[in-house]
């Protein structure tokens, strides 16, 4: 298995995994946000990126991340918004690769923190976070427009 940034060919295989952490959450996003987020992967003037795992040319999961300005430090911090692994790829490292992954690219853009946020009833997953980083304490509250 191998992490790499994102290429506009995996567009497809992209969009099922996409599909599968939609429906992990129970959101059904609109066709429009995805094409959007897509793109800004390959835009220059976006803060944001996605790499993926794969091996032997099949996508086991995806990883989306940006960075932006945080009043705490000088440099910006990098959120790791999205993480999906494939369900027959579960168990398998994916996504503690993908998350090292997204460290190595923070550490080379100086940013002093990596952070996400995941459902509190996620239980596997907030076991392999549990190892890889620290829980934070903190709540999230939101309004939606």
């Amino acid at each position: 298995m191998i992490v790499r940034d994102i290429k506009p060919e995996d567009h497809a295989q992209w969009e099922m995994l996409w599909e599968g952490y939609q429906n992990f959450y129970q959101v059904d996003l609109p066709d429009a946000a995805t094409a959007a987020s897509f793109a800004r992967f390959f835009d220059a003037a976006e803060p944001v990126y996605a790499m993926v795992a794969e091996e032997d040319g099949k996508l086991l999961g995806l990883v989306h991340y940006l960075f932006h300005r945080n009043t705490w430090f000088e440099t910006n911090v990098c959120y790791l918004q999205d993480l999906f692994t494939a369900p027959g790829a579960r168990g398998k490292g994916v996504a503690t690769a993908l998350i090292e992954a997204v460290y190595e690219k923070a550490r080379g853009r100086s940013a002093p923190r990596v952070y996400w946020m995941t459902q509190e009833n996620n239980a596997t997953a907030r076991k392999l976070y549990d190892k890889v980083a620290e829980y934070s304490g903190f709540i999230q509250y939101r309004k939606n427009f």
